[in-house]
């Protein structure tokens, strides 16, 4: 096992990856603190690799030496120990049906944003990228239309407050939507962008997006959250 070098929990990310995005944003909502450490995805920390041969963020380290790698599981660390604002007790529904919505998205969503997204590097031989980016850019879409189902009678996809299920799936909606923002506020449903619009204009996302300078070894990290 590999412990923590402080007092708080080593918490490794990078600033514009949405599940480092997602993980920051239940750190913080929970208040618990932790030692942030910015990293570089082409320069990866070797304290960090040590910890997690998988060698993408987020990654968690825990004082008593263990490990969380997934961000799901980092947020559900977090929210464990302090939800103030009852990310896992949304109005309507509970925890086991937002973590099935999740779910869905972090499977046939992501992988069809990632075809879209990158499809310079994705598409297999022989077929057209523009076509297959486009293929996938539209079974993408396909994909949100229960989100944008929930988010047409209520302002969160759990309720009229925001949830677990609405923090872990924003950051990857804003992906998918960044990629080509004309063509998004044109097709997307008005619920499903109106939605995104807010969380990404709130301060909990804007509060999580500081730039921070990057992690030195032999240096301490930043106290996060900064409360």
């Amino acid at each position: 096992m590999i412990g923590a070098e402080s007092d708080r929990p080593v918490f490794y990310s990078f600033r514009r990856c949405p599940y480092a995005m997602r993980a920051r944003m239940a750190v913080a909502a929970s208040g618990q603190p932790v030692e942030l450490r910015e990293i570089l995805l082409r320069d990866k920390p070797e304290a960090m690799v040590e910890a997690s041969p998988k060698a993408t963020v987020p990654v968690l380290v825990q004082t008593d030496g263990g490990v969380l790698e997934q961000s799901l599981d980092i947020m559900l660390w977090a929210l464990n120990r302090s939800d103030p604002q009852q990310w896992l007790t949304p109005d309507h529904g509970d925890l086991p049906t937002m973590l099935a919505l999740i779910a869905d998205v972090d499977g046939e969503f992501k992988t069809r944003l990632d075809n879209y997204k990158y499809a310079s590097r994705k598409t297999p031989d022989g077929q057209d990228v523009d076509a297959f980016a486009s293929t996938n850019r539209d079974l993408a879409l396909q994909c949100l239309d229960p989100l944008a189902v929930r988010l047409e009678s209520s302002a969160y996809l759990f309720g009229d407050r925001i949830a677990l299920a609405d923090v872990a799936i924003a950051p990857f909606v804003r992906q998918f939507a960044n990629t080509d923002a004309t063509w998004f506020r044109r097709q997307a449903r008005p619920a499903l962008r109106n939605w995104l619009q807010q969380f990404i204009a709130s301060p909990l996302f804007t509060g999580v997006m500081d730039k921070h300078a990057v992690w030195q070894p032999g240096t301490e990290g930043i106290r996060f959250p900064n409360q």
